[in-house]
């Protein structure tokens, strides 16, 4: 199992940047897909970004495609979701999941394990 840890989020104005950290520990990390998904207040949560076990594939929502970037440093067990252009309704709890043995990306319950979660607030 893979232990995460989530961070970087905070307060921004419209329009600016902010990058999420996603530390990992456990020994199947390299073998993990590593996923960003969030959760606004009252919503469900929903799916932002992929990244594949070795990093040469990556996937977006719509919502966000064009505006987030997602990387990982398998080196140092590190995921990476680059947010930028960040907009009012990007605001919720950002979580960061790891997903071992399935080959789909975008839904929740293809991942086991998952962080605590950063807040992440957008405001004008």
């Amino acid at each position: 199992q893979v232990q995460l840890v989530e961070s970087g989020g905070g307060s921004v104005q419209t329009g600016g940047s902010l990058r999420l950290s996603c530390a990992a520990s456990g020994p199947t990390f390299y073998n993990a897909a590593m996923g960003w998904f969030r959760q606004a207040p009252g919503k469900e949560r929903e799916f932002v970004a992929a990244i594949s076990r070795t990093g040469g594939g990556t996937y977006y929502a719509e919502s966000v495609k064009g505006r987030f970037t997602i990387d990982r440093d398998n080196a140092k067990k590190m995921a990476y979701l680059q947010m930028n252009s960040l907009k009012a309704e990007d605001t919720a709890v950002y979580y960061c999941a790891a997903n071992v043995f399935r080959n789909v990306y975008n839904v929740s319950w293809a991942y086991d394990s998952w962080g605590q979660g950063t807040q992440v607030t957008v405001s004008s």
